[in-house]
């Protein structure tokens, strides 16, 4: 695949890269006297379930909230990892809670997927620790941060490009955000995945801000579940990065979607709101848009049936 070049052969950022400006105001509030330093003082929380995941009849969904973004999605035919962080600190930031299960209680994990590079999505402790030789599954450009983790085959994806793994088809779709693991290193891809099996087809959007490019998503596909984020909206470098509550049910309804699982919330602090405000956000302008009935808040590790 030939890549688009900027000049003095620097690779050109993707489409719909945020802005990497900082924001009016970002000056006027300090996020490490606000944020960090209080965080090093709280206690971690959260349970660590045993799980015991259910023998799934025929075109069933099993789901597992791990946490922040990570997900286990299970079929009858399949195990997928999606963004797995089991880390507990991501630099400077503490993680918050724990996660909802052990990494030793996962089954046997035969695909992974990873939405972009940034540390609270692509942690490479956790990914050496399930790779298995089994395939992984990022976009474009990001291959050569996992390539050494113990993965058969790594597929680096465009949006829109697809493979499948057995009976389950894997499509990236576009987000709006950015894909930089460190400042310089902008070019790197990112995006959501479809995954379709049985005629179903759950979304997980990764990182996004609100975009018109998710009608196109909805328009493009049949989505019956769609995992999507709520938190970290109060960026301390005011940059549109994320979704507010709000816009994520705006999002809900973009992609036309039946069932909306809410995630990117209640982990890790990154921004100024407080923790259990997405959630309650959330839900009350879901009763104000009579759309409560289409929400399902996941307790981290517990298995649920779809």
């Amino acid at each position: 695949m030939v890549r688009p070049l900027l000049r003095r052969g620097k690779r050109a950022k993707p489409q719909n890269h945020v802005d990497m400006r900082l924001g009016d105001g970002w000056h006027k509030r300090n996020f490490l006297a606000e944020v960090v330093i209080p965080s090093l003082f709280t206690r971690r929380h959260g349970h660590k379930i045993k799980p015991v995941f259910p023998e799934l009849a025929p075109g069933k969904f099993c789901i597992t909230w791990i946490g922040h973004a990570s997900f286990l999605i299970q079929t009858p035919e399949h195990s997928v990892l999606i963004d797995p962080n089991w880390a507990k600190w991501l630099k400077v930031i503490k993680r918050i809670k724990n996660p909802g299960i052990e990494l030793r209680d996962l089954p046997a994990i035969d695909l992974v997927l990873v939405t972009h590079a940034h540390f609270d999505h692509l942690d490479r402790r956790t990914l050496r620790a399930v790779a298995s030789d089994q395939p992984i599954a990022v976009p474009e450009h990001v291959g050569n941060l996992v390539h050494d983790l113990g993965f058969n085959r790594i597929h680096e994806l465009r949006h829109w490009q697809s493979f499948e793994h057995g009976t389950l088809k894997i499509t990236l779709t576009p987000a709006r955000h950015w894909g930089a693991r460190i400042l310089h290193d902008s070019h790197r891809g990112f995006g959501g995945f479809l995954l379709e099996y049985a005629g179903r087809t759950i979304f997980h959007c990764g990182d996004t801000a609100y975009f018109d490019g998710l009608k196109e998503i909805g328009a493009r596909a049949n989505i019956e579940i769609a995992l999507l984020p709520i938190g970290a909206y109060e960026a301390p470098t005011k940059r549109d990065v994320h979704m507010t509550p709000e816009q994520a049910l705006q999002a809900f309804r973009d992609l036309r979607a039946r069932t909306m699982i809410p995630m990117h919330f209640g982990t890790f602090r990154l921004s100024y709101e407080p923790l259990s405000e997405p959630p309650r956000r959330l839900l009350e302008k879901a009763l104000e848009l009579q759309l409560l009935d289409k929400i399902r808040l996941l307790n981290e590790g517990e298995p649920t049936v779809f």
